[in-house]
């Protein structure tokens, strides 16, 4: 959203050539939709991610720091999810007893699509991550409240079905008169779109790369 995006991408590092492709918006299902209290939702279903786990999902999310090697390369491991958007990440706010779960707090810098106008550099509180899924709130500029992303993790028979959503806006009776004239402001058409095809593309990276990453360093097979 808008609101969340800042005008400096700062420098932008050259694409990461990896040895598979990211996957089309198309593979996903997309929506938008207006919930009862007056806030917007977008949500993503994607394709299922082959032979990737819940319990790897959650142990993702809480090692987002680091390198991971690549066809003989040490690469950070929060550019191979997203080799051309992802600049950085680092986990702002630990739990007292160092780990990462509700409490801590990530941030985070991406350039949706490669396009300077769509600069994401924010601090995300971190409200759930088990194994049933995710949630965190951006806070930009000093800003809380205004959006919400949430993630549910749903095991299959060859995989996790995953699914997550962006929801804007605040509880209140004041949205509701406002939202006709801020929802083309904060998420434009084209943002919009890139944050879509960012985040399918983010998503089906993980197949190719977590299992093996998450038996590699926990020494559990799933």
């Amino acid at each position: 959203m808008r609101w969340l995006v800042s005008r400096r991408a700062g420098d932008l590092p050259a694409p990461l050539a990896l040895p598979w492709a990211l996957r089309p918006l198309q593979s996903a299902q997309t929506g938008r939709e207006v919930l009862p209290d007056g806030r917007i939702r977008f949500w993503i279903r994607h394709a299922v991610l082959k032979g990737v786990t819940p319990r790897m999902l959650h142990w993702w999310f809480c090692h987002l720091e680091g390198e991971i090697e690549v066809d003989g390369r040490r690469l950070p491991r929060y550019r191979v999810w997203h080799p051309r958007d992802h600049i950085r990440v680092g986990y702002a706010r630990r739990r007292p007893d160092g780990s990462i779960g509700p409490g801590a707090a990530i941030s985070l810098k991406e350039v949706l699509g490669r396009d300077p106008r769509y600069v994401v550099d924010v601090v995300t509180e971190i409200e759930k991550l088990d194994e049933e899924g995710f949630i965190h709130n951006p806070r930009a500029h000093g800003l809380t409240g205004f959006a919400r992303m949430e993630y549910a993790f749903t095991p299959v028979p060859d995989g996790t079905l995953y699914e997550n959503c962006l929801i804007f806006g605040r509880a209140a009776w004041w949205f509701r008169l406002v939202r006709p004239l801020l929802e083309p402001l904060v998420f434009p058409r084209g943002q919009g779109e890139a944050w879509l095809r960012h985040n399918v593309e983010e998503v089906g990276s993980l197949e190719h790369f977590l299992p093996a990453l998450f038996r590699r360093e926990t020494g559990q097979p799933d």
